[in-house]
């Protein structure tokens, strides 16, 4: 990837970054002012109710409630349910955040003793979790391509083209996963920790991106009595689940590998295409114009008097009379055949450029006296009738000094 991509990239996610922030801040920023202002308010109001309490051993508890809340101890547990968190279910689930990389952050080591193994745990673990994450999503991938791979033959059957069958293939794969792994487990969630549905979604979504901002955690609410399997149940979801939403981006992966090779395969051949028609297009015309100066030229030198050699070019632009390029460049060309007092111009069209490029001099056309077109006086009636209805017109001045050769049909003239 070159550095520029790269750039934009950076640039891009940066954006991205900054409208989020302003987002959130705009969402966030108020309800959070509302609550500060409400904390101050309620502990104002218990002070004047209690006057008995002094403001500082008031803020000594809130501090030692903070603590027991950073320590995974819930301040409202009373003596009838006294659940841990670091029972053998809660562990287990636990470490396992630790190997997906969640992180809740709603529980963690608060010896230094926890505090040393959680890192050496993590540095080993987390390799050994991806290990099995990615052959988890194999196995998934092939699961879930036999079943789909059944739907495809019963496709084919039907005649429909193999490109609608890999999408309905694709669709399939998401549609099931999301069944499985999204939908089926906002359900469970909201009948188990009796969340809304929007909670559930919520969870969901946020600990199978790893992201785990903890403030909803399944099997933490201390008002519900859950069995000890639960929590393990939990982590071997977020397992499949993680696998299966790696293979949805291998899979967005492939897929852009593959738009950006056809992508480039078609602008290739375009560009090829486009280069052929520009060379034949312009080939066609310099061999055209090669041509009417090979000739011009070998018909001068061989004939003494100038009207023998203005006929030889009529009968030439005759030929090709519908060249208007090599016409205009044959007269120019046997215009400057005597020397005279030239005005040079500049050159009607692309094929006198081309000509002149192709004779390896420059042409300049004769001025004369009498009117002021560049080319002669002005020209007679036609006189000569082609075959395919083009009236070709007599040598108006046949002397050394000018010429002019006209073409033209049988009701206006054209000069050349």
């Amino acid at each position: 990837m070159r550095w520029q991509t790269v750039l934009s990239i950076f640039v891009g996610v940066l954006v991205y970054l900054v409208v989020g922030a302003l987002v959130f801040q705009q969402l966030e920023q108020p309800y959070e002012k509302q609550q500060r202002v409400d904390l101050a308010s309620e502990k104002l109001g218990f002070l004047l109710e209690h006057s008995c309490v002094e403001e500082h051993k008031l803020i000594a508890l809130i501090e030692k409630i903070s603590l027991a809340i950073g320590a995974g101890v819930n301040p409202n547990d009373n003596t009838t349910n006294r659940s841990s968190v670091w029972d053998i279910g809660s562990s287990f689930f636990f470490a396992g955040t630790i190997l997906t990389t969640i992180g809740y952050g709603n529980v963690s080591p608060s010896t230094e003793g926890g505090r040393i193994f959680c890192i050496v745990f993590a540095l080993i673990g987390i390799p050994l979790f991806g290990f099995l994450l990615a052959g988890v999503g194999d196995q998934l991938g092939s699961i879930f391509g036999r079943g789909i791979g059944r739907v495809e033959s019963l496709f084919l059957r039907w005649n429909v083209s193999p490109t609608k069958i890999r999408i309905i293939s694709a669709v399939l794969f998401i549609l099931i996963g999301l069944l499985i792994f999204l939908v089926l487990p906002t359900v469970v969630f909201m009948k188990t920790e009796e969340w809304t549905t929007l909670e559930s979604i919520y969870f969901v979504i946020i600990t199978l991106t790893t992201i785990g901002f903890g403030d909803y955690v399944a099997g933490h609410n201390s008002e519900v009595s859950y069995p000890q399997w639960y929590k393990p149940l939990v982590w071997f979801w977020i397992l499949l689940g993680m696998a299966y939403f790696a293979a949805i981006l291998t899979m967005i992966g492939h897929w852009l590998i593959v738009i950006s090779e056809r992508t480039r395969q078609e602008m290739g051949g375009i560009a090829g295409h486009a280069a052929e028609w520009t060379s034949n297009v312009t080939g066609g015309l310099q061999g055209k114009l090669q041509k009417a100066a090979g000739s011009i030229k070998s018909t001068l030198p061989s004939m003494p008097d100038q009207k023998g050699a203005l006929s030889k070019a009529e009968e030439h632009i005759k030929g090709d009379g519908e060249d208007m390029e090599v016409a205009t460049a044959a007269s120019l060309l046997l215009n400057e055949q005597e020397p005279h007092e030239a005005a040079p111009i500049s050159p009607p069209d692309a094929g006198v450029s081309m000509l002149q490029r192709a004779l390896g001099r420059p042409i300049v056309p004769t001025k004369t006296d009498d009117t002021n077109l560049p080319l002669g006086p002005p020209l007679a009636r036609p006189e000569m009738d082609g075959e395919d209805g083009t009236t070709l017109g007599k040598i108006e001045n046949e002397s050394m000094d000018s010429f002019v050769v006209s073409i033209g049909s049988s009701t206006n003239t054209k000069e050349v």
